[in-house]
């Protein structure tokens, strides 16, 4: 008789189904949004994503508690990038795509000033380096502090903080030389 399980796993207990049901809630979009950052392609991201989550599902619970979302974006990084590397090219953003990647839920009631003034802020994110963007991102769009950020880019914790810095005083010489 054939076994769905792989071998020495029991089957999920309703703990283990809670965990992941709820994870994928609440990093399926910050998870797409960095892949497609990553990939510079929706659909692609999405399937990094989907990748991810069933890479979770075959994990034993117990492997990424108190890390599960460190675990994620670093599984997500890792697969995007073997991605470009089999793909031998890295495409990037077309002007207003970033926009189409979104959460499922709509975000009614945001005023044209704050539209405006975050649609400059991505723009001028859009102006830095690749990894000054991911790294960025990963800190201020994802929460992620210097060690996890260290921990998913491969990077060390101090290189880290310099190319936080470094872009964040890029980001304030031109937001500064923006205003009238």
């Amino acid at each position: 008789m054939a076994n769905d399980q792989p071998t020495g796993k029991a089957a999920p207990d309703d703990a283990d189904v809670g965990f992941l049901e709820r994870t994928f809630k609440e990093q399926q979009a910050p998870l797409t949004r960095y892949a497609a950052r990553l990939l510079g392609d929706a659909d692609r991201a999405r399937d990094v994503v989907q990748d991810v989550f069933l890479r979770l599902m075959r994990q034993d619970h117990a492997e990424v508690a108190g890390h599960a979302v460190e675990w994620l974006f670093t599984v997500c990084r890792h697969r995007a990038l073997d991605l470009l590397r089999k793909e031998g090219r890295m495409k990037r953003f077309e002007e207003g795509e970033m926009e189409r990647v979104t959460a499922p839920e709509a975000r009614p009631g945001h005023a044209i000033e704050v539209a405006e003034t975050q649609a400059s802020v991505l723009e001028l994110i859009g102006q830095l380096t690749p990894q000054q963007q991911e790294v960025v991102r990963l800190k201020f769009q994802n929460g992620f502090s210097y060690k996890e950020i260290s921990r998913i880019t491969d990077l060390s914790v101090t290189n880290v903080g310099f190319i936080i810095h470094t872009a964040v005083a890029r980001l304030r010489t031109a937001m500064a030389a923006q205003r009238p």
